[in-house]
């Protein structure tokens, strides 16, 4: 009778893995258990203490707008932001991240007027002070909102001491910031042309518009020109002479004053019909293919299509004069339906590009037009309403009227007086700006508004926006690109246009003359604003008497009365985020931020406006590097939008995948372009999480027995595969924080998934199953595989930490050993080894090897020739450098490639079982494998096919000395 252990007995003493981490993720219950953790243990100002003391990292925290609830781009920002700040912290470097909040401006004070509707109040019926309170109530509503929302998603920051742009001593620092221009003479207040939005009344920011596609009507009009053109070109006495103009908007012909030419063109006086029409030579064909005549003979031209017609070649006869622009300075011309005369001007702006060579020109309508204007002292005439209609100077066939609206009657009144020379049916889709707010066309109109000069003198002989061109070569932007689109987008910005015409916001604390009406403006009135602002808040400046800011015995410089009243527009909200640095960075940490992290909207927006802020009052840029990411599309690369149905809401990803998988899609996702988002694309994202998942798992389930103060092996002890594995935890280590460095978080994904599902689940987990399993449990072989495990989390947990939070803190929580009490407290691992070439280079032999066995063990799987790959014996023949690599580690070659025996022949077999497999490699040297049926029995313990069970005992030698 047999006293072989029995089978119970064998299975009790095989180390199968064992761990409480689970399989499965289970998101949805984890997440807000860490976030709950994380907060009873305080792990966020612990971290900040512990990196105290060392060279901050500042990134600064574009302020969202506390205003509805997060859609998927605040995700992403967020997101990509909380990297940084992660990967900054585990670093050594203090990054203490501040969040923030836009929390004035049109959208808040729409929301609550909507809501007083509801409760059937009258705005009317509010004081200033109370409307104000309520913008208040509502900001601060949504801020929490928002807040919370934005802590679900795991981001770390300093959530209970935000920066809001309506925090008092915020609204005082912007008052100082505008004190800053005001001592450097770089406020003016001018009626000029400025986006204007119909629908919310009130001036726009350049960063405010956005361009989409719009139909206009398509116009040709004739201006009949005055009699001092015949005295110039004599060869037209008795003719009538026509200067045609094109345009997109009749609404502004009513304040047409001018008609622009350039000074360098030539024109052309071209007879058609019963007048003489005026327009640049190289554009005469393109205007005559235009409009409508009798006397446009058509060209018939027969195609292998069929015959076509167009219009025929300008005809040289009816040509009879020409003339440059300059000489046609100063000549007057007719308005065609309001009793005045204009004259020609001349104009650089001035273009062959489209059109006559000749461009209408309304001063109080176009910034082109404006300069024009200037130049030529011509009033700067707006006849448009703060509602869109226009006033009584336009006559009483379009007063009071909408100016859309206007456009067909415009056209009819030019059609009735024969000055429409094409159909006024004809239109034009072009790109046309809007209000990013409401999405409705917007338009040029000349208001009184408050502006920050761009070419005023700033340093010496330089220019306000030389100095701040300057700056912006002087910062880093990723990518590269944004350095020209910011630069462009400088170059070329009218002055800022600073105030608003509503009522939730910073004012702008600038007293007028009640004589004169001519303007106080006082930085230090405003500093003792700025101080009032500080302990009450913006509304002060409304509650308060004028005089007690201005002084009682104050009078107006220019006129001597002593009688004010207080400017009632507020602050542009891009100079409410623009005051950031002053206001949060200088105050609780420093400028100039080492990052600002925005969409690539922010060129024009808050990268944009900071920038002008900072130089305008400090002369240097608030940051010394600007990242920014794409737009989130739909899977198809479409635009998000409700109406479309294609978007996906952040809460709702989150209930269904965790915020884990909105996290990794991410770091997953190239934001440097847009960035797409589906269900589909967040179901492949949750594959790469399992695979990293499962290999968290196998390790930490190895470790069951593994104390690594007592068990671990010295690392110049560990087997050769052993030191293989953490040469390339070195690489990928390495790798990995070379990534973040550079912002490249999508080859932190790559890399880690890859690590995870080839060199560890697929190779090294694959080979160490046997010695994890079966050797002896205290062995140095077992022992060191389980060194080696410990070092893969230890030094994986911390670099997965700045994208993978919830789940690196979960298994960072089941390590065995000493540890830090959190992932994030523990900092980067140094492997402390690198990976020699020469094992590099051998262990990618003998990998290259063991595929191409694998490939062949498949194929006699599937022929049904053995069953699994332990019960399979591999015979290989191998020449030159190859077989040299196989006799140095035959011995390995079992475990490596995971059957019971390996021998090495002197040739191929000429047995038709034999199937060769031969491979070249880089020496030419070749490769045959043959796999056969394994000899001996089956090892009950370690399942591994030997000669020697059942002689001398029921198990293998290997497992007899295991059990030893």
């Amino acid at each position: 009778m047999s006293d072989a252990p029995s089978r119970k007995d064998l299975d009790a003493t095989v180390h199968l893995p064992r761990t409480e981490f689970p399989m499965k993720g289970n998101l949805g219950q984890l997440e807000p258990r860490l976030l709950a953790w994380w907060r009873e243990q305080d792990v966020w100002t612990q971290l900040l203490a512990k990196n105290a003391g060392r060279e901050p990292f500042v990134l600064a925290d574009g302020p969202p707008y506390a205003n509805g609830h997060l859609h998927a781009g605040h995700a992403l920002n967020k997101v990509l932001k909380d990297i940084v700040v992660k990967f900054r912290n585990l670093s050594g470097r203090p990054c203490d991240f501040i969040p923030g909040w836009d929390t004035h401006g049109l959208p808040i004070e729409q929301a609550v007027e909507k809501r007083l509707k509801e409760q059937k109040l009258d705005k009317r019926t509010l004081s200033r002070d109370a409307l104000l309170e309520r913008c208040r109530e509502y900001a601060l509503e949504f801020v929490d909102i928002q807040r919370a929302e934005f802590q679900r998603l795991g981001v770390f920051g300093t959530w209970d001491a935000p920066y809001r742009t309506l925090d008092f001593s915020y609204e005082a620092q912007e008052v100082r910031e505008l004190a800053g221009f005001a001592r450097r003479g770089m406020l003016y207040r001018r009626k000029k042309p400025v986006a204007w939005c119909l629908q919310d009344q009130t001036a726009l920011a350049e960063a405010e518009v956005e361009y989409a596609e719009h139909t206009s009507p398509s116009a040709y009009v004739a201006f009949d020109a005055g009699p001092e053109l015949v005295a110039r070109l004599p060869q037209l006495k008795g003719q009538r002479v026509s200067f045609v103009i094109w345009t997109t908007t009749p609404w502004t012909l009513p304040a047409n004053l001018a008609i622009a030419v350039n000074a360098a063109f030539e024109y052309v006086f071209y007879r058609l019909e019963d007048r003489v029409l005026c327009v640049a030579k190289d554009l005469l064909a393109k205007v005559l293919a235009e409009v409508k005549s009798d006397e446009l003979a058509v060209k018939h031209v027969q195609l292998p299509m069929g015959e076509v017609s167009s219009p025929a070649l300008v005809d040289p006869s009816r040509i009879l004069a020409y003339a440059t622009g300059e000489d046609l300075e100063h000549v007057t011309y007719q308005h065609p339906f309001q009793e005045r005369q204009g004259r020609v001007v001349l104009g650089e702006h001035v273009t062959l590009e489209a059109g006559t060579g000749l461009v209408h020109t309304a001063p109080g309508h176009g910034q082109e037009d404006y300069e024009v204007g200037l130049k030529y002292g011509l009033d700067i005439y707006n006849p448009v309403r703060a509602d869109g209609r226009y006033d009584d100077t336009v006559g009483e066939v379009l007063a009071g009227r909408r100016v859309f609206d206007a456009n067909p009657v415009v056209l009819d009144l030019l059609a009735q007086r024969g000055a429409l020379l094409n159909d006024k049916s004809d239109t034009v889709t072009h790109s046309y700006p809007h209000c990013w707010r409401c999405h409705q066309p917007v338009i040029q109109a000349a208001t009184y508004q408050w502006f920050i000069p761009m070419d005023s003198p700033f340093h010496g002989t330089q220019t306000f926006r030389q100095v701040v061109l300057e700056q912006v070569d002087k910062v880093q932007w990723v990518p590269s690109w944004g350095q020209s689109r910011i630069r462009g987008m400088l170059e070329g910005r009218p002055d800022w246009c600073i105030s608003r015409q509503r009522s939730w916001g910073v004012p702008i604390p600038i007293a007028y003359c009640d004589g004169c009406d001519d303007a106080v403006v006082s930085p230090e009135v405003m500093e003792r604003v700025a101080a009032a602002v500080e302990k009450e808040g913006a509304g002060v400046w409304y509650r308060t008497p004028v005089k007690q800011f201005l002084g009682e015995d104050f009078t107006c410089p220019r006129c001597g009365k002593g009688e004010f009243h207080r400017e009632t527009d507020i602050l542009d909200v891009w100079f409410d985020s623009a005051c950031m640095a002053p206001a949060v960075l200088e105050k609780r940490q420093r400028v100039p931020a080492d990052l600002f992290l925005e969409g690539s909207d922010q060129h024009r927006g808050w990268f944009h406006s900071s920038l002008l802020v900072s130089v305008g009052t400090r002369d240097v840029a608030p940051y010394k590097a600007c990242l920014t990411h794409g737009f989130v599309v739909d899977g198809q690369g479409e635009k998000m939008s409700k109406s479309q149905g294609n978007t996906v809401a952040p809460d709702k990803v989150i209930q269904q995948y965790g915020a884990e998988v909105l996290r990794l899609w991410v770091a997953a996702s190239d934001y440097r372009n847009d960035v797409r988002l589906s269900d589909a694309i967040l179901k492949g994202l949750s594959e790469g999480y399992r695979k990293i998942r499962n290999t968290l798992r196998y390790a930490l389930g190895n470790l069951h027995d593994f104390d690594p103060a007592k068990d671990a092996v010295a690392p110049d002890a560990l087997l050769p595969l052993d030191q293989w594995a953490r040469g390339r935890l070195a690489q990928v280590a390495a790798r990995v924080r070379q990534a973040y460095e550079d912002y490249e978080f999508h080859l932190v994904y790559a890399t880690v998934v890859d690590f995870c599902a080839n060199d560890l689940s697929a190779v090294y987990f694959d080979i160490l199953k046997d010695r994890l399993y079966t050797a002896k449990q205290d062995g140095p072989a077992r022992r060191g595989a389980q060194t080696v495990l410990h070092e893969v989390l230890t030094v994986l947990l911390p670099l997965l930490a700045p994208v993978m939070s919830f789940t690196s803190e979960e298994a960072w929580q089941h390590l065995p050993g000493e540890r830090a009490k959190s992932v994030f407290l523990a900092g980067f691992a140094d492997v402390g080894a690198t990976m020699p070439p020469e094992l590099e280079a051998r262990y990618a032999k003998l990998f290259a090897v063991r595929g191409a066995v694998q490939g062949v063990l498949e194929v006699a799987r599937r022929d049904k020739r053995i069953g699994a790959s332990l019960e399979a014996r591999v015979v290989l023949s191998a020449t030159g450098a190859v077989r040299e690599l196989l006799e140095a580690h035959l011995a390995e070659l079992p475990g490596l490639f995971i059957v019971s025996q390996v021998e090495l022949a002197e040739a191929p077999s000429d047995s038709t079982k034999a199937l060769d497999v031969s491979q070249t490699f880089g020496d030419g040297a070749s490769l045959s494998v043959e796999v056969l049926p394994a000899l001996g029995s089956k090892c009950p313990r370690c399942w591994v096919y030997s000669e020697a069970v059942g002689q001398g005992g029921d198990v293998c030698l290997k497992c007899r000395e295991a059990l030893g």
